[in-house]
């Protein structure tokens, strides 16, 4: 899924691209949960059906999803499906660095590296609401630099930009709507 874009400053990883037309969606979501299945056996932690099924809900698409539709549609197959259950299994899933919460929306996106830890940025579209995930070292090298100048101990970084993906961005301009 990781992507490198190269420019003369820095090297920028492209995590989770904006989907283009000839995206296969079911080998985003076979890929993820084969991943979190590997490295929750490598790291000895249990990957409940339950958690596993939230996952997939999660990669479902490439938006975010709030825990609340995520119980509903656990409520489809089990009534019994509970606000606590869905809780404790996305804190599951943060801790072991398959998802993402997107503050901003208060909803969550599947990680497209969860082997290892990374800041993320995201670019979130306003037209579509799909979800890009970037990791560059060099922007957050300098929010720890700029933090650390301001004597802030950085525990961990999230930035979240909004703006128009690429298909967005052309069915606007198709309207005459032109944004910077």
């Amino acid at each position: 899924m990781r992507k490198t874009l190269q420019s003369n400053r820095a090297t920028t990883y492209v995590v989770n691209p904006f989907p283009g037309d000839d995206h296969d969606h079911q080998h985003c979501i076979d890929e993820a949960l084969a991943e979190a299945e590997r490295l929750c056996a490598e790291r000895g932690r249990r990957l409940t059906a339950l958690r596993r099924r939230v996952l997939e809900l999660i990669w479902a698409s490439h938006q975010p999803v709030k825990a609340y539709e995520l119980l509903a549609r656990l409520q489809e197959a089990s009534a019994s499906a509970a606000p606590p259950t869905v809780y404790r299994a996305l804190d599951f899933l943060l801790a072991e660095g398959l998802i993402h919460r997107l503050a901003s929306l208060n909803a969550y996106v599947g990680c497209g590296q969860p082997d290892h830890h990374h800041a993320g940025q995201f670019l979130i579209c306003q037209g579509c609401e799909a979800v890009a995930e970037l990791d560059d070292p060099a922007i957050a090298g300098l929010i720890r630099e700029k933090a650390e100048n301001q004597g802030f101990s950085l525990v961990d970084q999230t930035i979240e930009l909004e703006g128009l993906c690429p298909e967005c961005r052309d069915n606007a301009n198709d309207r005459g709507v032109v944004h910077d």
